[in-house]
């Protein structure tokens, strides 16, 4: 004779939202916190959860999950999987790079308000001192 185990304890919406957000966490070892968020939302769109329930279990907007629910019916599965940047602010010495590390290394500065004051005198371009931090850093020049 077989036994049927019974829940001892019911899964509550609240409950839910717990294991969700565990299982989003435990995701994000192993992808962009974005991707986690947008697999497990698209494991509960198939689910049939309404979009308030989704935005509120995985923190995406609701635009995304409208935007995950109509690339769903599109097809188009790999779009599901690729994340896109956004279209931030062109920096102000974008192509000119190359030409401030070649004036780095061939005069003498010393420091990075010095290295802004070169960038203006000569490019006519005004940087922050955080910001000629940055360029030295993605260029890796910084000592």
């Amino acid at each position: 004779m077989k036994k049927k185990y019974e829940a001892t304890q019911e899964i509550t919406a609240d409950s839910g939202v717990i294991i969700i957000k565990a299982i989003i966490q435990f995701l994000q070892m192993f992808m962009t916190d974005t991707l986690a968020k947008r697999l497990v939302s698209m494991v509960l769109i198939v689910a049939g959860i309404s979009n308030p329930r989704i935005t509120e279990a995985t923190g995406l907007c609701d635009r995304s999950i409208r935007t995950l629910k109509k690339t769903m019916g599109n097809g188009n599965i790999d779009d599901l999987f690729v994340v896109g940047h956004g279209s931030g602010r062109t920096r102000k010495v974008k192509g000119l790079e190359s030409a401030i590390i070649e004036e780095l290394e061939t005069n003498n500065y010393h420091t990075r308000q010095q290295i802004a004051d070169m960038i203006l005198e000569k490019y006519e371009i005004t940087l922050s001192v955080s910001a000629v931090g940055k360029l030295l850093k993605k260029t890796a020049s910084d000592g």
